[in-house]
C-alpha cells in the first residue's frame, strides 16, 4: 500500500511501479501516474514532474484557454516551477533502497536451476535499474552480478539466454569496467556462437552486445580473435534475410574492429577489403607497407583485383619508389596484376615506366634479385594481356615496351640473370610475340642481336619445366618469321633437336602443353628441309610421332586443352617426310614401311579438324605425285608360235589388278596410289569445305590424277562418278580466292578434254563466263590453260595460237 500526503496508506501504489519497498503517493505524478524524476511544484503547492506539466501549460496555450491547474481546476496567475529537491531527494533513496532489493533479489534468483520465470524477472529487473538511474548503474557493477547475468548464456531457454544477451547489452553500456568483466573467460566465444546458432531476434541481441563490447579498444582485438567472428559479423552485413537492425550493428562492429590491424586482415581475407584499402591509402608508412604485404597474399577475384588496382593502384606505384616498402608493394602490384581488367588499370595509372626502369638498373638502390623475379612477374602478367604495347610509353625517350633496344635490353638481362628471372622475361617475350603489332619488332631485336642461339639453348634445360616451356612458346611464336634462322641452328647442334622430339615422345597419359607447343614449333620449320627431316629420319623421330598420333586416335592419350594443338602439330611434323620422297629413297622406305597413305588418308576425315585434314591433303597430294615412279609393271607372257609368225592373230594380253589410271600394279601401301585406297570419295567430300585452306590441297591431290602421263579419261569418269564434278565447278564459280581459282581452271581443262563433258558443260553459261573471267585476268599461265579450256567447248576458234594474226601483221 502506498502512502498518502499525510502519511496513510494508499491501496493503489502498487499499480504504479511494483517493487519490494511501499511506493508513497507523495512520489507519483497526477498526470503520469508514475514515480517522479524530476518533481516541481507550483505556486498553489500541487506538485508534478517537470516535462509533464510543462506539456500541461503548453497545451492549455496552444488551445487558448487559460492555464489552469491540473488538480484544483483554478487558474494559476504564474507558471513558475519550483524544484521540490527534498522530494526528490526522498524519491531517490527510495529508488536506490528498493532497486537494492530487487538486485539482491536478482542475484538470488539467476542460478541455471532456478525457474524461468524467475530468472526472467530478475534479469528484467537487472535492465529496468541500469536503464533508470545512472547511480544505480553504478553499482551494477558489482562483479558478481555481472558474471550471474553472464552465466545465464549457458541455459538450455532460447528465451532465457536472450534475455541475458539483452541485460548484458544494457549492464556494459558506457561502463568499461563491466565490459572488462563480461570480456572475461570464454564468454565473447560464446556471443560469437550465438551469431551463428541463435534465432533472429537472438542474432540480433547478440550483435548488439558485440557492438557495446567493441567501443573498448581493448576489446577490439580480443573480439577479433575469436575463431569466426568477423567471418560471422561479415555475412551479416551482406545478408539478405536479416532484419536491418542487426545488419547495421553488424557493419558498425567490424568499424569498431577497423582498429586492429590484425581484425583488417581478417576482414580482408574475408571479404571486406575496404578497411584495408583505406589503411593502404591514408595509413602510417609502417601501416602502408604491412597492407600491401598482406594484400599480396590474399586470394582476390577478377572483379575485386579490377576494385583494388582502381582504388590503389596509384598508392602502390608510389610505395615501389621507396627502398623499404617496395617489396610490400611489389607483391601486391603482382597479385592484382594477373587479370586482364585490373591489368589494364595499372598501365593507365602508369606502371611500367617504373618498372622497366627497375628492371634495367644497374647501380646504387637497385632492386634485389628476388624482387627483380617479381617485377618480371608482374610484367609478363600485364604483356599477356594482348595489350597494344607499342603505343605505351616506358623510357624518358618515348620508347615503348615493344621498340628495339628495350627488347635487347629484356635480351640482354636474359642473358645475364638466373633462371627463375629468365623464365618470367621470356614470358614477357612469348606476350609480345603474341601480338601481331609487336611480333616483328622482337624479330627484329632477336635478329639484330643474334639471340636465336642463346634462345634455342633453352630447350636442353631438364631443371626448370617453366623456363623451358617458355622458350619453346617464344621459339613457337617467332617461328613464321625465322623459321630458316631456327632450322639453321637446329640443324647445327647436337642437343635442341633432339630436345624437342623428347618433349613430344614423353611417356605419359596426358598431353603436357610442352608437349603441345613443342609439336607446334617443329610443325612450324620449313617443310622442304631436307637436311632436318633427314636428321628426323635419322633419328627415329617420325616413328615416335606415328606411336604417338595412333595412341591419341585410340583414346589412350587424352588431354582436351591441349589434344588439338598437339595432334595437328604432329601430323604436320610427320607429312614433312612426304615432301622427302623425291630426294631419297630412304623415306620413300620409311612411308611404305610404316603405311603412311593409310594413315593420312585415316586423319582426312577428322571432322571439325582443319588443320589435320589440311596437313594430311598435302601429304596425299605428295605421295600421290610419287606413285607413277613406284607402280610396278605387269610382266606380260611371252607370244605363241602363231601369233609370232602371225602378228595378225595377236590380241592384247588381259592382266588383272592394273590400275586404270597408272597403268601398272598399285596400292596404297607400296605405291601410294590414291585410287586403290578409294581416297577419291574422301577428297571430293573435303571440296564443300567452308575453309579455303581444307579446299586447296583436296583439290590438289585430286589434281596428281590428272597429270600427263596418266590415264586422264579414267580419272575424269572416276572423279564424276564420285560426285565430284559439281564441287569442282563450284570452286570454279565462286572464285573464293586466287590460289584456287587457279587450281581449279587447271582441273576444269582437263575434264574438258573429254567430248562428252564439254559438250555439256559448253551450254551452261556460267562455266563459260568463268573461265571468260580467268582468261582475261588470272596470271599468265592460268590465261592460257582458261584459253585451252575455252577451245574445248568451242568458245575461241581452234587455229594456231590467239596472237598469231598479230605476230604475221608484224
Amino acid at each position: 500500500m502506498a502512502a498518502s500526503c499525510d502519511g496513510s496508506q494508499s491501496d493503489q501504489s502498487s499499480t504504479f511501479e511494483p517493487g519490494i519497498d511501499n511506493i508513497y503517493e507523495a512520489f507519483i505524478c497526477p498526470l503520469t501516474k508514475k514515480v517522479m524524476q524530476d518533481p516541481v511544484t507550483l505556486e498553489n503547492g500541487q506538485t508534478f514532474e517537470r516535462e509533464a506539466i510543462e506539456n500541461w501549460f503548453r497545451e492549455c496555450t496552444q488551445n487558448g484557454k487559460p492555464v489552469l491547474c491540473p488538480i484544483t481546476s483554478k487558474q494559476l496567475s504564474i507558471t513558475d516551477l519550483s524544484p521540490s529537491i527534498a522530494l526528490r531527494d526522498t524519491i531517490e533513496e527510495w529508488r536506490a533502497r528498493n532497486d537494492c532489493m530487487k538486485l539482491d533479489i536478482a542475484r538470488q534468483s539467476l542460478y541455471l536451476g532456478n525457474a524461468e520465470a524467475n530468472i526472467l524477472l530478475a534479469l528484467k529487473n537487472v535492465r529496468d535499474i541500469c536503464r533508470n538511474i545512472r547511480l544505480i548503474k553504478r553499482r551494477v557493477r558489482n562483479p558478481q552480478l555481472v558474471r550471474l547475468v553472464t552465466d545465464m548464456l549457458k541455459s538450455t531457454s532460447h528465451e532465457v539466454r536472450y534475455k541475458a544477451l539483452q541485460t548484458l547489452r544494457v549492464v556494459v553500456e558506457g561502463d568499461e569496467e563491466s565490459k572488462a568483466i563480461v570480456a572475461e573467460g570464454d564468454t565473447v566465444r560464446t556471443i560469437v556462437k550465438f551469431l551463428a546458432k541463435e534465432p533472429a531476434r537472438g542474432r540480433e541481441a547478440a550483435v548488439s552486445l558485440l557492438f557495446e563490447l567493441s567501443k573498448s579498444e581493448l576489446l577490439c582485438e580480443k573480439i577479433g580473435s575469436v575463431h569466426g567472428a568477423i567471418l560471422l559479423l561479415v555475412g551479416l552485413t551482406s545478408s539478405k534475410s536479416e532484419n536491418v537492425s542487426t545488419v547495421e550493428k553488424a557493419d558498425l562492429t567490424l568499424t569498431n574492429l577497423e582498429r586492429s590491424e590484425e581484425n583488417v586482415r581478417q576482414m580482408a581475407s574475408n571479404g571486406r577489403l575496404q578497411p584495408l584499402l583505406a589503411k593502404l591509402r591514408g595509413g602510417s608508412p609502417e601501416t602502408k607497407a604491412s597492407m600491401a604485404s598482406y594484400l599480396g597474399e590474399l586470394a582476390l577475384n577478377n572483379d575485386v583485383k579490377v576494385n583494388v588496382a582502381q582504388t590503389v593502384g596509384s598508392c602502390l606505384i608510389d610505395l615501389m619508389r621507396s627502398r623499404d616498402m617496395r617489396g610490400a608493394a611489389l607483391g601486391a602490384l603482382n597479385k592484382i596484376s594477373s587479370f586482364e581488367g585490373s591489368a589494364k588499370v595499372l598501365i593507365g595509372t602508369g606502371l611500367l615506366p617504373p618498372l622497366i626502369k627497375d628492371l634495367f638498373y644497374v647501380g646504387p638502390n637497385q632492386l634485389p634479385i628476388r624482387l627483380k623475379e617479381v617485377s618480371a612477374t608482374i610484367l609478363a602478367n600485364i604483356v599477356n594481356i594482348g595489350y597494344e604495347f607499342d603505343k605505351v610509353c616506358v623510357g624518358a625517350h618515348h620508347q615503348t615496351l615493344v621498340s628495339e633496344d628495350v627488347v635487347e635490353n629484356l635480351l640482354l638481362l636474359i642473358s645475364n640473370t638466373g633462371p627463375e628471372i629468365q623464365g618470367k622475361l621470356l614470358e614477357v617475350l612469348v606476350g609480345l610475340t603474341s601480338c601481331p603489332n609487336s611480333v616483328i619488332n622482337v624479330v627484329s631485336a632477336i635478329r639484330n642481336s643474334g639471340a636465336i642461339i642463346s634462345l634455342v639453348q633453352f630447350v636442353e634445360v631438364h631443371d626448370n619445366d617453366d623456363l623451358r616451356l617458355a622458350a619453346i612458346k617464344l621459339l613457337h611464336n617467332i617461328s613464321p618469321h625465322m623459321s630458316e634462322e631456327l632450322a639453321s641452328v637446329l640443324r647445327g647442334t647436337v642437343g635442341q633437336l633432339g630436345n624437342l622430339v623428347g618433349i613430344i615422345s614423353e611417356s605419359t597419359t596426358t598431353i603436357t602443353e610442352d608437349q603441345a607447343v613443342a609439336a607446334a614449333l617443329l610443325a612450324e620449320l620449313p617443310e622442304r628441309d631436307w637436311g632436318l627431316t633427314q636428321r628426323l629420319l635419322g633419328d627415329g623421330a617420325f616413328e615416335k610421332i606415328i606411336s604417338k598420333i595412333v595412341l591419341i586416335r585410340q583414346g589412350e592419350i587424352r588431354g582436351k586443352r591441349f589434344e588439338r594443338t598437339f595432334l595437328e602439330g604432329l601430323v604436320k611434323i610427320l607429312a614433312r617426310i612426304t615432301f622427302a620422297l623425291t630426294k631419297e629413297t630412304q623415306a620413300v622406305s620409311f612411308c611404305r614401311e610404316n603405311n603412311l597413305a593409310s594413315l593420312f588418308l585415316d586423319l582426312l576425315q577428322s571432322y571439325s579438324q582443319d588443320n589435320i585434314q589440311m596437313a594430311s591433303a598435302i601429304a596425299l597430294e605428295n605421295l600421290s605425285l610419287e606413285t607413277k615412279n613406284l607402280i610396278v609393271l605387269p610382266e606380260l607372257p611371252p607370244p605363241s608360235y602363231c601369233v609370232s609368225i602371225f602378228s595378225c592373230l595377236s590380241k592384247p594380253p588381259v592382266v588383272l589388278g592394273m590400275c586404270k589410271i597408272h597403268q601398272g600394279i598399285c596400292s596404297l601401301r607400296d605405291s601410294f596410289c590414291l585410287v586403290e585406297g578409294q581416297a577419291v570419295d574422301k577428297l571430293v567430300d573435303l571440296l564443300d569445305h567452308e575453309n579455303d585452306k581444307v579446299v586447296g590441297p583436296a583439290l590438289a591431290a585430286l589434281s596428281t590424277l590428272l597429270e600427263d602421263g596418266l590415264e586422264v579419261e579414267n580419272a575424269v569418269k572416276l572423279i564424276v562418278e564420285a560426285d565430284g564434278l559439281t564441287p569442282i565447278l563450284n570452286v570454279l564459280l565462286e572464285n573464293r580466292t586466287e590460289n584456287l581459282r587457279i587450281r581449279a581452271v587447271w582441273m576444269v581443262e582437263r575434264i574438258l578434254r573429254i567430248e562428252d563433258i564439254a559438250r555439256e558443260l559448253g551450254e551452261e553459261q556460267n562455266v563459260t563466263a568463268a573461265l571468260v573471267d580467268a582468261f582475261q585476268n588470272a596470271d599468265f599461265k592460268t590465261k592460257q590453260v582458261a584459253e585451252n579450256a575455252l577451245r574445248h567447248i568451242d568458245k575461241i576458234p581452234n587455229f594456231s595460237g590467239i596472237f598469231a594474226p598479230t605476230l604475221a601483221n608484224k
